[in-house]
């Protein structure tokens, strides 16, 4: 298992999880962690995991990912969507991106959420390691991309959807300016956005002055 968008401040985040008897049918089909791979490859092998493993998605929507930080954690958030994936896969066994400093506390975490016995190993940089945590990575990328490319077809060129990227905070700037409020599709609890609502609402009483 592995997610895609845990930072965004746009857009939802996708767990996604793939099922196979051994990572050695992995083998030569060229699956590594997603974030060293162009879209072209991770489409490609995205529709090649799909044909021929089990997987599951799940998106957590903006809207969902403000409520679980007004009610518990972010990575409390992300262990209940793992273990919807595990649940819905039947596996036995699952290697997992640790979505928490203490890897051995949220491999507990999740498997205290299942509704079947689990073996679940919790691990940072599982994608890198394990092949099909890899090929996890892939499921959750090419997802969530696809979603974001809906969004810029409702809303323009909304950037990466990441904090870090000028584009999007181009475009959450000018949505608040004009709207006073940030769009459905950004995360309103995040602290970039609860950020640029303060400075537009500062800009604004500057105005009236």
């Amino acid at each position: 298992m592995d997610e895609a968008g845990k930072g965004a401040v746009i857009g939802p985040m996708v767990i996604a999880a793939v099922g196979c008897e051994s990572e050695g049918e992995l083998r030569g089909a060229g699956i590594r962690d997603s974030k060293k791979l162009t879209r072209t490859q991770r489409e490609r092998l995205c529709d090649l995991i799909a044909g021929q493993f089990s997987t599951a998605v799940i998106i957590v929507t903006p809207e969902e990912i403000d409520l679980a930080l007004n009610t518990r954690s972010l990575n409390i958030c992300v262990a209940h969507a793992h273990a919807e994936a595990i649940n819905l896969l039947g596996a036995e066994e699952t290697i997992a991106d640790a979505c928490d400093v203490n890897a051995a506390r949220y491999a507990e975490r999740v498997r205290c959420l299942l509704n079947h016995p689990c073996r679940i190993t919790a691990e940072h940089k599982a994608d890198e390691c394990h092949a099909i945590v890899g090929a996890a990575s892939i499921v959750a990328k090419v997802t969530r991309d696809r979603l974001i490319d809906d969004l810029k077809r409702e809303y323009g060129d909304i950037g990466s959807g990441y904090p870090s990227d000028p584009t999007t905070i181009a475009f959450l700037k000018e949505h608040i300016r004009r709207h006073g409020k940030p769009p459905v599709c950004a995360r309103a609890n995040w602290k970039t956005v609860i950020r640029l609502v303060r400075q537009r609402g500062q800009t604004t009483l500057g105005d009236m002055a």
